[in-house]
């Protein structure tokens, strides 16, 4: 049962695997969301309108086909809604084709975000919660990551644009007294996701007989996290504006919190899993073996991540518990029901 009254939320990157389930979060439980997409061809534009199309039924929901980085329609559409808060999850995706194409990061995850902070800020937004990355981390080896720690060495053009939106972030929070909450997500995993991702990747190349792509011989590990603990944990944080924290001490300045409104937390299943035993999932819920092509690890990636999420229960009293072989399990039976694939 919720704690407050319904309000109007913008969810940015509605079409996207976790804009929408967000949105389907938020409808349940009362509040009217307005989705915003730009629908762009990343990756399948048809599964994005698929995710659409389980909400533009629902009472509550109005989509908007807009590009974040539009200056004068983003403005538009913030004065014309007057939203109680925002969720931003619109951004290009992806840390390995930011060495493709680094311009698409800038315009998308820097360019789109101060549009965001400026529609914030002019119209009274109470909250704006936003997604950034485990991928901030970059260099750092010390595990598990924590929100106490600097990121000052990232490895790839996605994590500097996330890296980016934090600064930006803090700077609205200081100058203006906008509440902003950072997320860091790890490896977020489950139905309806990306194409991109490696479990979507590994699933389809296993069911046409192909072999898979194994970074770093195999030698990774990751803190796959559910979509819909990730979800769960947005919805609580956006619940609960960013307030200054008055141990804060400007003289050694926390990374995480500060003497505004503004925080940051991560959100992962504090829980490294070994790529291989990752694979070996996937194949029990296959019901088939994988055939491995080993290479070394990639431009811009890191071996491992692991993320400390003791700030994030402190202040929801929520951590992400989702079992990796569950989450699987509920991932390969939509993507059998969504490409029609029966099982063999």
């Amino acid at each position: 049962m919720r704690e407050s009254a319904p309000m109007k939320i913008l969810v940015t990157g509605a079409a996207g695997f976790i804009g929408s389930t967000a949105a389907q979060r938020l409808l349940a439980r009362g509040d009217e969301v307005v989705g915003l997409d730009n629908l762009n061809d990343y990756y399948d534009v048809q599964l994005k309108r698929d995710r659409l199309a389980r909400l533009e039924p629902q009472p509550g929901f109005r989509f908007v086909k807009l590009d974040v980085a539009d200056r004068a329609a983003m403005a538009r559409l913030f004065t014309d809604e007057r939203f109680d808060r925002v969720i931003h999850l619109a951004a290009q995706a992806g840390v390995r084709h930011s060495l493709k194409d680094p311009h698409a990061y800038v315009d998308a995850n820097v360019v789109g975000f101060m549009n965001v902070l400026e529609g914030c800020r002019h119209n009274r937004v109470q909250h704006l919660v936003y997604a950034s990355s485990s991928s901030v981390y970059g260099g750092n080896t010390r595990l598990p990551f924590s929100e106490h720690d600097s990121v000052d060495h990232p490895v790839s053009m996605y994590a500097a644009t996330k890296k980016a939106n934090e600064l930006m972030a803090h700077t609205y929070s200081h100058l203006f007294g906008l509440p902003t909450t950072g997320l860091r997500f790890f490896t977020v995993y489950g139905p309806w996701g990306r194409p991109d991702m490696a479990l979507f990747l590994f699933t389809k190349a296993i069911l046409e007989g192909r072999p898979i792509d194994v970074f770093n011989h195999g030698r990774m590990q990751r803190d796959f996290t559910y979509v819909d603990d990730i979800v769960e944990g947005v919805v609580r944080v956006l619940d609960k504006p960013a307030a200054p924290d008055v141990a804060y001490r400007a003289e050694a300045p926390d990374p995480a919190t500060s003497n505004v409104p503004y925080r940051i937390f991560n959100i992962g299943n504090h829980n490294p899993v070994p790529l291989m035993e990752f694979i070996a999932c996937i194949e029990r819920a296959l019901g088939r073996q994988a055939e491995k092509r080993l290479l070394p690890l990639q431009d811009g990636d890191v071996p491992a991540t692991y993320a400390d999420v003791d700030a994030l229960q402190q202040w929801v009293g929520f951590v992400p518990a989702t079992e990796l072989a569950v989450g699987i399990a509920r991932f390969v039976d939509w993507y059998r029901v969504y490409y029609r694939i029966v099982k063999s």
